[in-house]
């Protein structure tokens, strides 16, 4: 996928404050605060981690690195960015491009009245899922009915109305923990007996897969970088039971969907970010919302896709998305280019203490040539990305199932 040039807006940077909230995980974020130094910027890290045990790529993307004791500390990391804002004068940006800082970092913004992202008083609606809604409805674009649980009996009515099964999920939250398909009174007087003290909605359940639209867009909500990957349908099923979770980023975005991203990102009014956009693709008609085929918007969140999907972009359209996100911020259009040679890119995983038909020297024997990353996933990411991972390129979809199977045949049939 090779996209123009956005010649309408230019602006050389000279001198570009950058405050990178916890640079070093995932752990390819270094690839962010490298790019930026090479687009001029000053890049400056506030994590948690000892300096000693960052990245070396990523000490050397770093004008200087503020360690605190926990990223959870709000005033500590105030007096963090302050410190910079001392030394270096004053800051530009404020940005971890990462869901769990994000109302973190939209209240430093706020405190330091840094312009160039979301503020506390506009953040509620990209992290709530209920206010969400509104949005999508400004940009036509269809989503499952929702209310918001204010206990077991109007959770109850609503189940009802829209007839089971109905998914439940905190209405603030990050990827699919704490989420629960339900299929009867019973399965609802379980949740009310487990749920945690937070808000949670309650949804029409939706058939269908889960294609996400990704953009990195200009100060205009223009895309400059687009792309698609497709999801298993529960990401919920996944994390709860244990399963192997595969999936991949397409050649293409389908146009349909490409149409509706657009419209969601002008509705939403995302400048200048990294975006990842969920959809359903209907496998059967659901009444008020569409035929087989069609998309149903899911949740937007205002951060790049997880895990090593940045990178899976990367291989499947032969470009440098670090690099489109950091030409964004420095100068408001894309300046990196992309091969025509689109592919796909597909993630297979597999968990320990599991039996596989294939033996890891199989998968590397069969898939080798196309292998592009292979390694342990770290603790924090393995629930939901599994414990060892395998990414390749593979020139059709066919190819990219075979794939799947081969790395996921599991000995006992499961």
């Amino acid at each position: 996928m090779k996209l123009p040039l956005n010649l309408t807006y230019k602006k050389e940077v000279s001198f570009l404050n950058f405050v990178f909230i916890s640079p070093n995980f995932p752990r390819t974020y270094w690839n962010f605060c490298d790019r930026l130094k090479n687009n001029g910027a000053n890049v400056l890290g506030v994590g948690d981690c000892p300096y000693d045990e960052l990245d070396e790529n990523l000490k050397r993307s770093l004008s200087e690195y503020y360690k605190v004791s926990s990223l959870e500390n709000y005033d500590e990391v105030f007096r963090a960015v302050a410190f910079f804002s001392f030394k270096y004068g004053k800051i530009d940006w404020v940005e971890s491009n990462n869901e769990y800082w994000l109302e973190q970092d939209a209240r430093l913004r706020t405190d330091f009245n840094i312009t160039t992202g979301n503020k506390s008083d506009d953040i509620g609606k990209f992290k709530s899922k209920s206010a969400m809604k509104a949005f999508y409805r400004e940009a036509g674009v269809p989503s499952a009915r929702n209310h918001r649980i204010e206990g077991r009996e109007d959770a109850l009515l609503f189940a009802h109305e829209v007839s089971y099964p109905v998914i439940v999920k905190p209405d603030v939250g990050v990827g699919a923990a704490d989420t629960y398909k339900l299929s009867s009174d019973e399965d609802l007087d379980w949740f009310f007996s487990v749920k945690p003290p937070v808000k949670y909605v309650i949804e029409d359940f939706i058939e269908g897969d889960i294609y996400s639209y990704d953009a990195i867009t200009n100060e205009k909500c223009e895309p400059l970088f687009e792309s698609s990957t497709v999801f298993p349908p529960s990401i919920a099923d996944i994390v709860n039971n244990g399963y192997d979770l595969s999936y991949y980023v397409t050649d293409k975005v389908p146009k349909k969907l490409r149409e509706l991203g657009r419209a969601t990102l002008k509705s939403f009014g995302v400048r200048s970010r990294f975006v990842h956009f969920e959809f359903f693709r209907l496998t059967k008609p659901h009444k008020g919302l569409g035929d087989t085929g069609d998309f149903v918007g899911l949740e937007v969140n205002m951060r790049p896709a997880g895990g090593y999907t940045p990178d899976m972009m990367n291989f499947a359209h032969s470009t440098d998305v670090y690099a489109i996100w950091a030409d964004s911020v420095a100068y408001g259009e894309r300046r990196t280019e992309a091969a025509e040679d689109d592919c796909f890119c597909v993630y297979s995983s597999r968990r320990d203490g599991i039996r596989y038909v294939h033996s890891h020297e199989d998968v590397i024997d069969r898939y080798g040539e196309h292998i592009v990353m292979c390694e342990r996933m770290p603790d924090a990411l393995s629930d939901a990305m599994g414990n060892q991972m395998y990414t390749a390129k593979c020139r059709t979809l066919d190819e990219t199932k075979e794939f799947i199977r081969f790395v996921s045949e599991r000995a006992d049939g499961v």
